[in-house]
């Protein structure tokens, strides 16, 4: 079975067919998802859903490029969701420095209080990084946040640089890119990341895996991003899917 530990099904872009999603889902081996909430309208959503369906859990957090909108009482809220019983991790968190809505020292101090509101109620975090890996890295060193552990979302990074989050007690986490024919890093991250601190996902409806590319993404392609990996190893994919869920269930203490 295979395990996408990073979906956005709480997107509007499933608001039509989510039920054919799930079924295809399904067919694809797909047994668990997390459904990932990163304002108040995802983290409603992503609520709503967890509660509907028993093979969904939930991460609540902030977005950094929404990070300048989050207010005291935003935080208060994802603390006390955290105690749901189908919340399994804090985020999506972190910086993004693309896009220029949030300055870089609110991202950073936004990003701050959730590392630290993490470890107060004892769950892992996931990391959102763009152009930003040097001040994350230093931020994660600062903050401990080795102590909860968690996800490199979506990893675009160097082998050296996962190797380094690995240290902190981080999973990588491979998606649709490292099936892109022009994909050098994540393919090296593949080849060279330990299968005990490797994780797939989609991050649909973004980012869908060759031949979806440029297409909405959906859970059922995590296989295609399973088989690729297994390619890349030289193992079986039965092998990715088995280990990889495993790490899934073990990281967000799911039985």
């Amino acid at each position: 079975m295979l395990f996408d530990t990073h979906v956005h099904l709480n997107d509007l872009q499933f608001s039509e067919d989510l039920e054919e999603v799930i079924d295809r889902m399904k067919e694809a081996g797909v047994s668990n998802v997390v459904v990932v909430g990163f304002d108040r309208p995802t983290i409603t959503r992503a609520m709503k859903l967890v509660e509907t369906y028993e093979f969904m859990y939930a991460a609540v957090g902030w977005h950094p490029v929404d990070a300048i909108d989050m207010t005291d009482g935003d935080l208060e809220w994802i603390e006390e969701l955290s105690s749901h019983p189908k919340v399994v991790a804090i985020g999506e968190m972190g910086l993004d420095y693309h896009w220029d809505k949030s300055p870089k020292d609110v991202q950073k101090e936004v990003f701050r209080k959730q590392i630290r509101l993490a470890r107060k109620v004892k769950l892992p975090i996931i990391i959102h990084n763009r152009e930003a890996t040097a001040d994350i890295v230093d931020i994660l060193k600062e903050e401990h946040a080795s102590e909860v552990g968690g996800i490199m979302h979506c990893f675009s990074g160097s082998a050296e640089t996962a190797k380094e989050c690995i240290d902190m007690n981080f999973y990588i986490s491979l998606g649709g890119p490292v099936t892109f024919k022009n994909a050098k890093k994540p393919k090296e991250v593949a080849a060279e990341v330990p299968l005990d601190r490797l994780l797939i996902e989609t991050d649909c409806p973004y980012l869908a895996p060759h031949p979806y590319r440029g297409k909405r993404n959906e859970p059922a392609y995590v296989k295609l991003v399973a088989e690729q990996i297994a390619e890349i190893k030289g193992v079986a994919p039965e092998e990715i899917a088995a280990m990889t869920t495993q790490n899934a269930k073990k990281l967000f203490g799911i039985k």
